[in-house]
Parts: structure tokens; sequence; C-alpha cells
């Protein structure tokens, strides 16, 4: 998938079709399964989240182009108008924008294409996130070391081993509530010096690897592998 950002409130990024179906997808399905399309469209927004730390945080404005190879899709993201009483989608680059009120519904690309609704679903799907990370390993003995090295609880949200296409790959997440940006920092960059940062997604993990761990993988491991004496 390509990704090009715009600027700070816009993103596009081209898919094709052979991409689509390498996702499990069929051509079809984006159009008429309203369940397969979501899919596909928040791994899709994952992606591009992850690379270019487009953050969604409210209603989108959505254009897509079905080209002969694949799609093109333009994400913008609303402004809340100075008033406060109307949300602002850019449509140009002189600056021009479509003005809808904050309590009617906006239509985007997941209603017209996908079957999605309005822009109070969109805000329940975009609630602030916890901070995540995958990394991928090579062999399953660099996680056991991994492991190890964490002795004690790292105070994670989680921390989910798959293993998918020949490669394991740790899922974790951390809340703002139970450890500061620091201490995130910290733990991410150890986790690094045995393992690579993935832009696998999530969904593709879960849809398509089989997960070994879940959870707690680094205390499953210590108790199942144990240091030798």
């Amino acid at each position: 998938m390509e990704i090009e950002r715009i600027n700070e409130n816009t993103v596009k990024f081209f898919i094709s079709y052979v991409d689509i179906e390498d996702r499990g997808f069929q051509r079809e399905e984006i159009w008429y399964n309203r369940e397969r399309s979501e899919q596909l469209f928040w791994q899709m927004m994952d992606e591009v989240n992850y690379q270019e730390d487009f953050h969604v945080d409210g209603p989108l404005w959505i254009q897509v182009h079905a080209l002969e190879k694949g799609l093109e899709i333009v994400v913008t993201k609303a402004q809340l108008s100075k008033n406060g009483d109307n949300l602002e989608f850019p449509i140009d680059e002189d600056g021009s924008t479509i003005d809808i009120p904050v309590d009617e519904k906006v239509e985007s690309f997941l209603e017209e294409k996908f079957g999605k609704s309005d822009s109070d679903d969109a805000d329940e799907d975009f609630v602030e996130e916890n901070l995540w990370i995958i990394a991928g390993f090579k062999d399953f003995e660099d996680v056991i070391q991994l492991s190890h090295h964490f002795h004690d609880d790292t105070g994670s949200e989680e921390e989910t081993l798959y293993y998918y296409n020949g490669k394991y790959y740790l899922y974790m997440e951390f809340s703002q509530d139970v450890l500061d940006e620091h201490t995130q920092e910290d733990i991410i960059s150890r986790v690094f010096e045995y393992g690579d940062d993935s832009n696998i997604t999530i969904h593709v993990l879960e849809e398509y690897g089989k997960k070994i761990f879940d959870t707690t993988t680094f205390a499953d491991i210590r108790l199942h592998f144990p240091v030798n004496p």
C-alpha cells in the first residue's frame, strides 16, 4: 500500500486489488459485504496511522476513486469551527471547506461504500487509544531471552505473542494511567534490542496468525522456559 501525507489533516493512499486479495479479501467484498469491508478499511487505517502518525479522533471526510488497478483514498480529519457550531471539512488546496452542523450526520466513505453510519459511530471508534507496538522476531529463542530480560512484570496492558509467516510477532500495549511516557519508551527500546519494529497490523495477526501466548507472554515464557541453573 502506498501512502502519501498531504498535510497535517489529510492523507492519501493507494491500495491495489492484488494487495487487497493478498490480505484475504475478495474484490466484490469491499463493496457488498459490510463486515469484511470494514475490516479492510481499519486495516488500512492502522497502517496509515503507524507509518504517518495520523491519529483520528473524530469524523472524517473520505473520498474514494476506483481505478483500474486499485483504490485511491483520500482521508481528511474534520476541524471544529471557531464558533463551535460546525465541523469543517477541507475539500481543496485553496482552503475551501464544507461546513456541517455538529448535530447532523456526516456522510463518509464508510457510509457510502462500506455501509458505516455517522459521526457518532466514528467518535465511538476513535476513542483515545493506548500506545502499542508490534515487534518481529526471527527465532523464538530471542523472545525467550527478552522475557527473561524483564525479571518482573513490565506493567504493560497486554503482551500477546503470535506466529505468522515463519516469524514471531509480539504485540504490546501500554496505558498512560499505569506507566509514564519515559517508562514506556524505556521498555520499548529494550524490546527492540531483541526484535525488530514491524509494520504488520494487529488485524492481520488476529485474522491469520497463530496466537502462542495471550496477554502475559513474558510471565508465561518465564514459567514454561525457566533459566537453566
